[in-house]
């Protein structure tokens, strides 16, 4: 006999099989919210709504609305250090590990702008939810280890500089690739759409990867 079970009833007997799913359903539609509304102008209810649950159970999982919006900080940038864990670029030459993780910036921030407007909004509330979170600096890390990993190796082939800052070259691939995604409205309608294009863009990923690459080759 086939299944009558309603769809949304289906739905909310694999959420209570699975408390994991429905934490991430949240999770998603929580990025998307916040990412368009910022905190201030997201709602719970329009969260639950989306995804057919209550707010008692996003309550259940993140404490209050706050607690939701940190969660959704702590995700996001687990999810970037986390991708780029695996390009795995421990073992590549040093300058072609270097190249490979400003491409992956880029192109990260490029298809990610919810992450962006995140950032934008968090820096908007001078980084207060942030500051509130145990887990963030200790993910965070991760990508200066591994710059300082790539950085030393360089030296000791003699391709790049010595004295290199990790903390300086990420600085600069995210403000680079950061720009790209956060500044494309207004830079588009003072300059036109030119390096908007798919052309355009994988030009200006090429002129940043030369940028950064230059700034840390070791003098011929």
């Amino acid at each position: 006999m086939a299944d009558k079970i309603p769809p949304l009833q289906k739905r909310i007997r694999t959420w209570k099989q699975d408390p994991e799913a429905v934490r991430a359903d949240i999770l998603r539609e929580a990025t998307s919210e916040f990412a368009k509304n910022g905190l201030a102008g997201t709602r719970v209810k329009d969260i639950a709504d989306r995804i057919q649950t209550s707010r008692r159970m996003i309550f259940y999982y993140f404490g209050d609305k706050e607690g939701l919006y940190r969660a959704v900080l702590e995700e996001a940038y687990r999810s970037i250090r986390e991708a780029e864990e695996e390009l795995n670029l421990d073992g590549l030459p040093p300058l072609k590990a270097l190249v490979k993780l400003v491409e992956f910036t880029f192109d990260h921030h490029r298809r990610n702008e919810d992450f962006i407007r995140l950032v934008m909004t968090e820096n908007i509330l001078n980084g207060q939810y942030m500051s509130q979170s145990e887990s963030l600096h200790m993910t965070n890390t991760k990508v200066i280890n591994q710059l300082a990993r790539i950085c030393e190796a360089g030296e000791k082939e003699g391709v790049f500089k010595k004295g290199i800052s990790p903390l300086e070259l990420h600085w600069e691939i995210s403000a680079l690739s950061f720009f790209n995604v956060s500044n494309r409205a207004t830079f588009s309608i003072i300059f036109g759409d030119d390096l908007f294009t798919e052309k355009g863009q994988i030009a200006l990923r090429n002129h940043i990867v030369g940028c950064v690459t230059s700034s840390v080759k070791a003098d011929s």
